[in-house]
């Protein structure tokens, strides 16, 4: 087959008329890289791979234009590029030039993740983990995420219950209804069972010791 018309159609982009009365869009690297031009004679292999790097590109550009916005887990980005552009051959390679050049790294996402939900939201580890996942990151990569965090946990809780939040319904350890509801909360969070028992126990121990404190040095 032969190009029989190649011209400027809008900004960086030409349109390329074969003799069959097929028109493609070609990015001007494209056209560059494979030396287009009129009355070429093109066979069908050799249209394929300019159709192909066409796409790469045009995907490739795609994912550079999301990562512009935020980062994503090399799961979470492939979704994005194969709902797009289809082909899973396609978005695989682009994946793995993205991961090459370091603009789709896992490890460095979850640790951005694990900042997020432990150290600013304040979510406890099944939360976080479960966080992470929902962004496609491996749960190895999760864990050796959060490994860092064991201690982390029990500070945020302690840091929670000092809050208005919590501070309104645990003014009495025998009010079971509040109690239960400030600890519905923090399980909702993220916290097993047993760390949100601890933390409320020992909530109400130290309040209780503070006013024993106070009346002693009223006395």
């Amino acid at each position: 087959m032969k190009i029989t018309s190649l011209q400027k159609y809008k900004g960086t982009t030409y349109e390329v008329e074969l003799d069959d009365d097929r028109k493609i869009y070609l990015h001007i690297d494209i056209i560059v890289d494979f030396g287009l031009r009129t009355g070429m004679e093109l066979d069908r292999s050799e249209l394929r791979k300019i159709i192909y790097a066409s796409n790469f590109r045009r995907a490739y550009q795609y994912a550079l234009h999301l990562l512009d916005v935020r980062d994503y887990s090399r799961k979470e980005m492939f979704g994005k590029l194969v709902k797009t552009y289809k082909s899973e051959k396609l978005c695989s390679a682009v994946m793995d030039k993205l991961t090459e050049l370091d603009f789709i790294n896992d490890s460095r996402y979850a640790e951005k993740l694990a900042r997020k939900y432990v150290e600013i939201r304040r979510f406890g580890a099944r939360r976080a983990s479960m966080e992470m996942y929902r962004k496609g990151v491996p749960k190895e990569v999760i864990e050796d995420a959060l490994c860092i965090y064991d201690e982390k946990y029990a500070e945020n809780l302690s840091e929670l219950l000092t809050t208005s939040k919590y501070e309104r319904l645990l003014t009495d350890r025998d009010d079971r209804k509040s109690v239960e509801k400030a600890k519905n909360s923090l399980v909702r969070l993220g916290y097993s069972f047993t760390e949100v028992n601890e933390a409320v126990r020992n909530y109400f121990d130290s309040v209780e010791d503070n006013i024993m404190q106070t009346e002693n040095v009223q006395s």
